[in-house]
Order: structure tokens, then C-alpha cells, then sequence
């Protein structure tokens, strides 16, 4: 008697693109876009206005702002800002080799590099503390 192929169980929680129908693929593609758009849009407004900060928050920032308007509907980017943060730890090996390739710099810098660590942990501290009171306040 033949049988047809066994079909592996499928390992981990969250939906793989090998299990999506080509809508849902093409919906998270259609959000990728987007996203990416906002990234190119904010680095080519950062570098024609020679904004003191990098073009990738300018295009978060432009991001958010379109999404509070309405503008773009947030279903549209959810599922692939889903996917993203799903696999962001392969997003942190970049980063990971940075800091092995210049130890060296590391060492000798390790001073104002620990300050402004520290300064930029308290300021976060403090602007997600003063938005997470307005937003209790305002919802």
C-alpha cells in the first residue's frame, strides 16, 4: 500500500513563510516595502537637511508619524514589523562582530563610551517614563 509523504511537525510558535499561502506572503511583503521605504526616505531627508541624527530615525519617526495620522493603515506593516522582531537577535550579529573587530579602540575608549552609555540609558528612562504617564493620562 502506498503511502503519501510524511509531513514533519513544524518546531517553534510563530508562523514560518513555508507554511503562508502567497497572500500572506505578499502581505508580508508589502510591509517590508514600506518599512524599507521609510528607511531610504529618512536617510535621503537626513543627509539633504544634514540632520544631527541618523537617517534610519528619521525614517522611524516619519514612520510613526503616518501611522498616528492614519495614513497608512498599521495592519499593513504589523505583520512583517512581527516577522522582524520575531528575528531580531540575527539582527544584533553585525553589531556583535563591531565590537570584536575594534576591542582594541574599545579598551582605550572605555571612559566616554560607558558615560554616554549611561547618559543615553537614563535619558531613554526618562522619555519612555514621561510618555508612558501622558498616555495613562490622555487614554
Amino acid at each position: 500500500m502506498m503511502m503519501g509523504p510524511r509531513r514533519l511537525p513544524r518546531r517553534g510558535g510563530g508562523p514560518s513563510l513555508c507554511g503562508m499561502n502567497p497572500r500572506r506572503i505578499a502581505h508580508h511583503l508589502l510591509g517590508l516595502v514600506i518599512l524599507l521605504a521609510f528607511l531610504w526616505m529618512g536617510d535621503a531627508l537626513a543627509r539633504a537637511l544634514r540632520l544631527p541624527l541618523p537617517g534610519s530615525v528619521a525614517g522611524m519617526l516619519m514612520l510613526a508619524g503616518t501611522l498616528r495620522l492614519r495614513w497608512i493603515p498599521e495592519r499593513a506593516v504589523q505583520p512583517a514589523a512581527e516577522l522582524l522582531i520575531r528575528n531580531m537577535a540575527l539582527l544584533f550579529v553585525p553589531a556583535g562582530v563591531g565590537v570584536m573587530a575594534y576591542a582594541g579602540l574599545l579598551r582605550r575608549e572605555w571612559l566616554p563610551i560607558a558615560a554616554a552609555a549611561a547618559a543615553s540609558t537614563v535619558a531613554v528612562l526618562l522619555v519612555v517614563g514621561w510618555m508612558q504617564q501622558r498616555l495613562e493620562r490622555d487614554g
